[in-house]
C-alpha cells in the first residue's frame, strides 16, 4: 500500500500550487458553493492520503530529518519527506483559503435569508426574528449542516446513556453537535473536545435520521454526563462518514 501511495505522490489530485489563484478553475472565489465543498473534500482526502505516507515513514511535520550531529538521516528518505512536507504545508493554504470562501457563502447565505424574512414578516415576527438574530450569526458556521452532508453516524447507543435519553438512535447522521459540523470536526476530534469541555451542560444536536425514502431532521438536546453508569461521557459510538 506504502509503494502505490507513494507513486501517487507526485500527481497530485488537487491543484497545490504556491496560492490557490495559480488556475483560474481553481480560484475558490471563482468556484460555486458545491464546488468548494468538493474542492474542500478533495484537499482533505489528498492531506489525510500525504498525511499516510509520513507516518508510513515514521515522521511527522515536526521530525528532525537530520542526525544529532546535523547530518542526514540515512534511515528515512529525506528528499522525498521534504517534497511531502512541502505540498502538505501548499494544502493546508489550499484549504484555509476554500473554507474562507465557504464560510463567506454561509454567512451571506444566512444574512439573505434573514433579510427576506424580514420583508415578509408580520410586525411581531419581524420582532422574534431580529431577537434569533444573534443567535443566527453567531451559529452562521453551524448552518453550515444545513448545505452540507453529514459529518458522524451514530454506530451504537447504550440503553439510559446520555446519548439515548437525549432520543439518538443507531443510524442517525450529525449534522451539528453543539458547534461543531461538517466544516471543522477535524475526524470527530472537535467533538470529543466538545463534550470534555461541556460536562453537564446541553448541548444541541442536529440529526438527520431515515425512515424509508424520507430524511427527517431533529434537534435533540444532549447533556454528556460521567455518572451514568457506562462508559464515556455520552454513551454512544460515532464514526465518521
Amino acid at each position: 500500500m506504502g509503494i502505490h501511495m507513494d507513486d501517487n505522490i507526485h500527481a497530485p489530485t488537487v491543484t497545490s500550487g504556491p496560492t490557490t489563484t495559480g488556475e483560474s478553475n481553481r480560484d475558490p472565489a471563482k468556484l460555486s458553493m458545491v464546488d468548494l465543498m468538493q474542492e474542500k473534500e478533495s484537499i482533505e482526502e489528498e492531506l489525510s492520503a500525504l498525511s499516510s505516507v509520513l507516518t508510513s515513514h515514521g515522521v511527522n511535520m515536526n521530525s528532525s530529518l537530520t542526525t544529532f550531529d546535523d547530518y542526514p538521516r540515512d534511515d528515512i528518505d529525506v528528499a522525498q519527506i521534504r517534497t511531502i512536507r512541502a505540498k502538505i504545508i501548499r494544502l493546508r493554504y489550499d484549504h484555509k483559503e476554500v473554507m474562507k470562501y465557504l464560510e463567506k457563502g454561509i454567512h451571506d447565505h444566512f444574512s439573505n435569508l434573514q433579510r427576506v424574512q424580514g420583508e415578509t414578516s408580520s410586525i411581531g415576527s419581524t420582532n422574534r426574528s431580529s431577537e434569533a438574530q444573534p443567535n443566527l450569526v453567531t451559529n452562521s458556521l453551524s448552518g453550515a449542516a444545513m448545505l452540507g452532508p453529514p459529518f458522524a453516524r451514530v454506530n451504537s447507543v447504550a440503553v439510559a446513556s446520555p446519548a439515548d435519553r437525549a432520543g439518538l438512535k443507531t443510524g442517525d447522521k450529525i449534522r451539528n453537535f453543539g458547534s461543531v459540523n461538517w466544516t471543522n470536526h477535524e475526524r470527530l476530534s472537535k467533538v470529543a473536545d466538545l463534550v470534555q469541555q461541556n460536562e453537564g451542560r446541553t448541548l444541541i444536536v442536529k440529526v438527520a435520521r431515515q425512515d424509508g425514502d424520507n430524511i427527517t431532521d431533529l434537534d435533540l438536546e444532549l447533556v454528556p454526563r460521567r455518572d451514568w453508569g457506562g462508559r464515556g461521557l455520552l454513551g454512544c459510538h460515532l464514526v465518521p462518514l
